[in-house]
């Protein structure tokens, strides 16, 4: 485990957790607002599945004030990193409010960097010279920053809704940034961390997040180093040392860029094996043979259980084996996703319907029809 100093010190009888990690969501399918405190009893539940090296949440519809504009919430390693991102946001951006993002001491979390909040909009003149559209704009202004700015970590980017996250319990990283009290949102996400192959650091915690799009994942990525180098090629860097990182700019890739649905996507990062594709459907097999052999490169292998919540609704998806838990149930308007059912009991003890789903199976959960965010 790690001291407040980071250093390292070993435990008698401390053993590795192959199935560390939790994951763990809330939405209100009616689009009522709802605070971060469910969320954080949630994840609070599953707190032997992480060992205070990191914890995370994402949440949406917490911005309505400022639901026109980009949320940027960025780390700060000095006050050098801080003038020079901003002098780019000014240079790149109409910056509508900006403001140290308000957190409370809480016990289990030191070290922080500085942590501010941007409300943007992308400059007409810049964003017309620059050829691209809206969102491709904000892709490569976020990518500058973590790239080519030292010290300066975008780890937000999305309208109306935000990540929060750091090193520590999440319980405390919740407490931290005051999601208890201070916002509301129709859907929450959550993650507390157990790193095996990769740093706990403050950019390194999950949710990870582009746009409005955000990734809490458990497991490990054993084809990392093929998905970054194919990702890598269509402008994406990955530099924040996690191999969730690579997750979402693969959901991105295919979601924005490529416009497939959540079901293809799905498809592609969990693709049935190739014996399992032969017994399906003529028009099923048609589909899958085609996006295997389109997006070969971007095949996820390894154990993994992710969440990836995105504006309006989320998916929960598990490696075609299922080789990392993963629960899903209802209540009236509300779906929850976790990866112990006991994540799920302790915040609703009586439910509609639970279910464990299938390997590679994506689970889909959106505000009713009708809704307005």
């Amino acid at each position: 485990m790690f001291t407040s100093k980071n250093e390292f010190r070993p435990v008698e009888g401390e053993v590795r957790i192959p199935s560390g990690c939790a994951v763990s969501a809330i939405i209100d399918r009616s689009g009522r607002p709802m605070t971060g405190e469910k969320i954080i009893r949630s994840i609070a539940t599953m707190h032997d599945r992480s060992n205070g090296l990191g914890g995370g949440f994402a949440g949406y519809g917490i911005y309505p004030d400022y639901k026109d504009y980009y949320a940027f919430h960025l780390f700060f390693d000095s006050r050098t990193a801080r003038k020079e991102t901003e002098d780019y946001l000014a240079a790149h951006f109409e910056v509508v409010y900006s403001s140290e993002m308000k957190t409370r001491k809480t016990k289990g979390i030191t070290g922080e960097p500085l942590i501010f909040r941007y409300f943007l909009y992308p400059l007409s003149k810049r964003l017309a010279n620059s050829l691209l559209d809206e969102e491709q704009y904000v892709v490569k202004c976020v990518n500058r920053i973590n790239s080519d700015i030292k010290g300066a970590f975008v780890f937000s980017s999305g309208k109306n809704m935000g990540i929060f996250k750091g090193v520590g319990f999440p319980e405390d990283i919740g407490r931290f940034y005051l999601l208890d009290e201070e916002y509301e949102g129709y859907m929450w996400t959550s993650h507390g961390r157990y790193p095996t192959n990769t740093p706990g650091w403050w950019g390194g915690a999950h949710p990870f997040g582009l746009l409005s799009y955000s990734v809490v994942h458990n497991g490990e990525i054993s084809s990392y180093d093929a998905n970054r180098r194919y990702i890598e090629m269509f402008g994406y860097k990955c530099n924040l040392q996690t191999d969730t990182e690579v997750i979402t700019y693969v959901i991105d890739f295919l979601l924005r860029v490529k416009h497939l649905t959540l079901e293809e996507v799905a498809k592609v990062i969990s693709a049935s094996f190739w014996s399992t594709i032969e017994d399906k459907s003529e028009e099923e097999r048609r589909q899958e043979v085609f996006l295997r052999k389109a997006f070969p490169s971007l095949l996820i292998n390894g154990p993994f259980s992710i969440i990836f919540g995105f504006d309006g609704g989320l998916m929960a998806l598990n490696d075609r084996l299922k080789l990392r838990s993963m629960v899903c149930a209802e209540k009236g308007d509300f779906a929850f996703v976790s990866s112990e059912e006991c994540g799920i009991r302790v915040i609703e003890p009586e439910l509609d319907s639970i279910f464990a789903p299938a390997g590679g199976q994506p689970v889909i959960y959106t505000l009713r029809e009708g809704v307005v965010r």
